[in-house]
């Protein structure tokens, strides 16, 4: 199985710190949007660097205290993933995780300046261990500015050469990751194929209702499939933004899939770490696809007037909006 050492960078303005140090810091009881988290397993998440104060204090007091020139739209901190393909991971004692993650550290210190990060905290309660490190892009004269912390397209390439080779050194059987300036193709967030997932869920529990109903229930029955609809429509039709937002990257690994498919079975045995990797991201955007889908026919072939109902109370929330 491969075992990429993985790096993406995530650019933030001051909107986004509240909401991102909640999930981060694990702040809530519950993680609707994440069903991979455990909060069981929560204690077992640790720090490599603590963060003092709130995101929001800690980036402003830096800002602050390097006089930084800023606008509106500033990028305020970096979002930085770090993490490993699972297979890594597998059979690894805590202490050699908390190794991985530290070393990773060290190389980002090195790289945007240790006084710069303000937090780098390591999931554990998850499928696989990964690290949200975030720190302010200041420059050692003073400037908040990303293109010269992290660069271009181009030099996200550079990044992961560098980080690969200074990770390699203690961990020879890690592979290059690759960027998505590399690709060409932005990365499908975890989350989209979750939320098709669990709309998938949310419509079986709705059909089981519909499917209950006779006439001594039906009043009963049709108001609870309604219940359930306005909780499903939100998330269906942000499901569908994000189908059109990641159009190009489907339409493109739909078309590696049809590629793959002339030569299948030629060289199974032969096929490459990389190659396999690619194959699975194609067959989990496959199911993407048919999830997505399906919900759009279960949609179609709802009962119009309970369809209706449904969606003009979700228009009605728009309105108050």
């Amino acid at each position: 199985m491969p075992q990429y050492a993985i790096l993406r960078f995530s650019k933030h303005k001051g909107g986004a710190q509240g909401r991102l140090e909640s999930h981060h810091e694990r702040k809530k009881d519950s993680y609707a949007s994440n069903p991979d988290i455990d909060t069981a397993r929560s204690p077992r998440n640790f720090h490599i660097i603590q963060p003092v104060s709130s995101y929001k204090r800690e980036t402003d007091s830096r800002i602050e205290s390097a006089g930084c020139k800023t606008r509106k739209d500033s990028v305020r901190f970096v979002d930085t993933l770090i993490t490993a393909s699972p297979a890594f991971f597998k059979g690894k004692k805590r202490v050699e995780v908390r190794a991985y993650f530290e070393r990773a550290v060290e190389f980002l210190s090195e790289k945007v300046g240790r006084d710069n990060i303000f937090t780098a905290v390591v999931h554990m309660d998850e499928k696989t261990p990964h690290m949200h490190l975030c720190f302010t892009p200041i420059t050692a004269d003073g400037r908040l500015t990303t293109k010269d912390v992290i660069g271009d397209r181009n030099r996200l390439t550079q990044w992961q050469d560098e980080y690969f080779e200074y990770m390699v050194k203690a961990y020879p059987d890690l592979e290059r990751g690759e960027s998505a300036s590399e690709t060409g193709r932005r990365h499908i967030p975890t989350r989209v194929f979750k939320q098709a997932v669990r709309l998938n869920k949310q419509k079986a529990a709705i059909e089981a209702v519909l499917d209950g109903i006779n006439p001594l229930n039906a009043g009963k029955k049709r108001d609870e499939a309604i219940a359930l609809l306005k909780k499903f429509v939100p998330g269906m039709e942000d499901l569908e933004k994000q189908m059109r937002k990641y159009r190009r990257e489907i339409k493109s690994l739909e078309a590696d899939n049809a590629e793959l498919e002339k030569k299948a079975d030629a060289a199974e045995a032969k096929a490459t770490a990389s190659e396999n990797a690619r194959k699975g991201k194609m067959l989990a955007t496959a199911q993407l696809q048919a999830d997505y889908h399906n919900i759009k026919r279960f949609v179609d072939s709802l009962p119009e007037d309970i369809r209706q109902q449904a969606l003009q109370t979700q228009r009605s929330h728009h309105q108050q909006l």
